[in-house]
């Protein structure tokens, strides 16, 4: 296990496809093989997946993040930056405390003692596979995985999520505990964006177009009142200037903005195409900041296209997700089609089953290469970024979980050129 204890990260995200140079990732592990089939839905799993098979993918696509990035500690595992966190004593109690409001488990309050004298290594195994040596379990954390939902940097400070869902509700307190306990992040206290109660926000939900335009989906995982008070306290607290809602029909495979819209370059998006290209759905409201503390000026727009070329200067493509057939589309959507991460400028990856997105993305000029055979390329090579390149994951195991590559990475840090 690489140690971070000696680092300070740094945070800063102003734009979906700027370089990457650090992302919080969860190769998937024990919690996975705590999943009950007869509980997967409470888990929000759709299947089970076969672990093996879901770590060695998983790990193809961190190779390819630290090949492109480039330097040391470009991926950094948050089961890892977790344990670090629990050596300090604090640390676990705030965590213990934390739990004992949010997990549902009867009198977990009477155990609070025999918690907060779990060793590090005990406390860590109970928060993400539920064991531990006392007569007490709980519900494993198998979307862990799905890094991105848990916050989203936007500039130099953190969103901290809200979930939905309870199944994900300690997700949040991990990333949370992180942040405000890790020695990596200690120059970040006071950049943390902690919602009131009662809200719900998940990262998927939120994408950087820009230093001054973030947007957000009004989804099934995030309500009004979460996008509301996001918009709120980035108005108050960084350069964002435009916030733009995008509704995103409450379904489950719709759960986040990102399963249906991601950025692949400074003017390319990929789309699933009857949100976006077809009929008017009148789906976007623009905020921009009101004249008094709370408030706004709103706007309803037709169309996402036209609000992003109006706020950003330029002109977009939108590639349809699955291709122009409607059924394609729709497939592919199911498989995260959608959900591209870029890696840097035109250089994004996502799953390979979805071969009519990948044909649209090379019929607009991306090289289309198997994330393997990218591997090899470049071996005894650094990377040099300069085409525009759409990277196929091979990614079997881990859709079953519904998540693509976007879902399953939470960038802390991107520069506008690599270097």
């Amino acid at each position: 296990m690489p140690s971070y204890l000696d680092h300070q990260f740094n945070l800063g995200v102003a734009s979906e496809t700027d370089m990457l140079r650090r992302v919080i990732v969860h190769t998937p592990g024990e919690e996975m093989e705590r999943v009950d089939p007869a509980q997967r839905l409470n888990l929000l799993f759709d299947d089970i997946l076969y672990l093996d098979h879901a770590q060695r993918e998983h790990l193809v696509m961190c190779a390819v993040f630290e090949k492109i990035v480039g330097q040391p500690d470009a991926v950094l595992e948050i089961s890892d930056l977790l344990h670090e966190t629990l050596l300090e004593e604090e640390a676990r109690f705030d965590l213990v405390e934390q739990l004992i409001r949010i997990v549902h488990i009867a009198n977990l309050q009477a155990f609070e003692r025999d918690l907060k004298s779990l060793s590090p290594d005990d406390l860590h195994r109970f928060v993400l596979t539920g064991e531990s040596p006392l007569a007490l379990n709980a519900m494993p954390l198998p979307n862990l995985l799905f890094t991105r939902d848990l916050a989203a940097v936007v500039n130099d400070h953190v969103v901290i999520s809200y979930p939905a869902t309870a199944a994900r509700a300690r997700e949040s307190l991990v990333i949370g505990l992180i942040l405000r306990h890790h020695p990596a992040f200690a120059a970040h206290r006071d950049k943390l964006i902690e919602l009131p109660p009662g809200v719900t926000f998940e990262g998927g939900d939120l994408l950087v177009a820009s230093e001054h335009v973030v947007l957000i989906g009004l989804s099934e995982r995030t309500s009004f009142g979460g996008v509301l008070a996001v918009a709120q306290q980035l108005f108050d607290r960084t350069p964002v200037e435009h916030v733009v809602l995008v509704d995103v029909p409450k379904r489950r495979s719709y759960m986040h903005l990102d399963t249906v819209f991601t950025f692949a370059g400074r003017d390319t998006c990929v789309v699933f195409p009857p949100l976006f290209l077809y009929d008017d759905p009148g789906n976007v409201v623009h905020f921009r900041p009101g004249d008094a503390p709370g408030r706004f000026v709103s706007e309803v727009r037709p169309r996402l296209k036209g609000m992003l070329e109006d706020l950003l200067g330029h002109s977009f493509t939108f590639v349809p997700c699955g291709g122009e057939d409607r059924l394609s589309q729709e497939r592919e959507q199911w498989t995260d089609g959608a959900n591209f991460f870029a890696i840097a400028p035109d250089v994004v990856i996502g799953y390979e089953r979805n071969a009519g997105t990948f044909a649209e993305m090379q019929q607009h000029g991306y090289r289309v290469v198997q994330a393997t055979n990218f591997l090899l390329e470049h071996a005894n090579q650094p990377y040099e970024p300069g085409e525009k390149l759409a990277i196929k994951l091979g990614g079997t195991e881990l859709s079953r979980g519904r998540g693509g590559p976007r879902c399953m990475t939470m960038p802390i840090t991107r520069t506008a050129e690599k270097g």
